[in-house]
């Protein structure tokens, strides 16, 4: 190699996290011949993939994997489902497999740590991370969701970006409909429930157990007003009863922020004489039936004071 071809080979090595192709190497001039004595047992490189190299010795990270898996996808091809998710800071998973979209004709298998979702809708636009491509995050939401089988994993993968901010439910319920029927039938079940205003999956099973419960359906997330201020949104509010239940734990407020308004929130609800009812993630998983029975004393307590002053206006999903 000429001293040009190599500064070149180490300039996209190192943009590309240390992982670079058979098909690049040759490219910028290497010989087959050279590729494979760096690649040899003991030597500098290490194969991670057919025709994909780590220049450097060691265990790979995400990053490299990434890199490694979008190489031997081919090119346009896109990170999506569980890897895209995380990576992009929507939840905090053990990862395993990564998942690229290729176009449907494509013709490569699975390997190692790599798994191809063929499609005839390769992302319009993705999102870029340095060379790595990611599916924009409906997307990748309703691609990770499809893999799941518990409904309270899909809640969270569905209901975290969307209290957030990182995606819409319109946008979500869009990508679904135009992607395959097959394995969303649970997906659609949820994003019923965060269309009707669940924003965690802690409210998803507050949800569920209001349904268990008997009692009318409080409605979910609305905004309270005393006049034209803005007192709360709680999780469940039934304005029959002034009464409100909500999911509390720092899980759910990761900034030390979140937490302090929320107790700055409760304060204003129960000074207005809320009848406020506060339930760990826990309780609502390993005590329903006490939680259940909560809430019908509260809720009857509510009801024979009567209703508050306090203007409702329902969550607009």
């Amino acid at each position: 190699m000429t001293y040009t071809e190599r500064e070149r080979l180490e300039s996209l090595v190192e943009r590309q996290y240390g992982v670079i192709s058979r098909d690049q190497v040759l490219g910028l001039g290497m010989t087959r011949r050279a590729v494979d004595y760096r690649v040899r047992p003991g030597g500098p490189w290490q194969r991670l993939l057919p025709g994909i190299y780590l220049a450097q010795t060691g265990a790979s990270d995400l990053r490299q994997r990434m890199m490694a898996a979008q190489l031997y996808a081919g090119p346009g091809s896109v990170i999506t489902g569980l890897t895209a998710f995380v990576y992009n800071g929507l939840g905090a998973r053990e990862l395993g497999l990564i998942d690229v979209l290729v176009p449907v004709a494509r013709h490569r298998l699975d390997i190692g740590f790599v798994r191809l979702q063929r499609t005839a809708r390769m992302p319009a636009t993705v999102l870029r991370k340095g060379p790595l491509r990611f599916a924009p995050v409906a997307r990748a939401v309703i691609d990770t969701a499809r893999g799941l089988t518990s409904v309270r994993e899909v809640r969270a993968v569905i209901a975290d970006p969307v209290q957030i901010g990182r995606c819409s439910v319109r946008e979500l319920i869009a990508e679904l409909a135009a992607g395959p029927i097959r394995d969303s039938a649970l997906t659609r079940s949820v994003l019923v429930e965060v269309g009707d205003g669940v924003r965690s999956a802690a409210e998803g099973d507050l949800l569920g157990l209001l349904r268990r419960s008997g009692l009318p359906m409080p409605l979910l997330n609305p905004s309270l007003y005393v006049g034209d201020m803005l007192i709360a949104k709680p999780d469940a509010w039934w304005p029959d009863a002034g009464a409100v239940a909500e999911v509390d734990s720092r899980e759910w407020h990761f900034r030390s922020a979140d937490w302090e308004a929320t107790m700055v929130r409760h304060n204003k609800m129960t000074a207005l004489g809320i009848l406020l009812m506060h339930f760990p993630p826990t309780r609502l998983r390993l005590e329903p039936l006490a939680v259940i029975g909560e809430m019908r004393d509260t809720y009857a307590q509510g009801l024979q004071r009567g209703p508050l002053p306090i203007r409702t206006v329902p969550c607009a999903s």
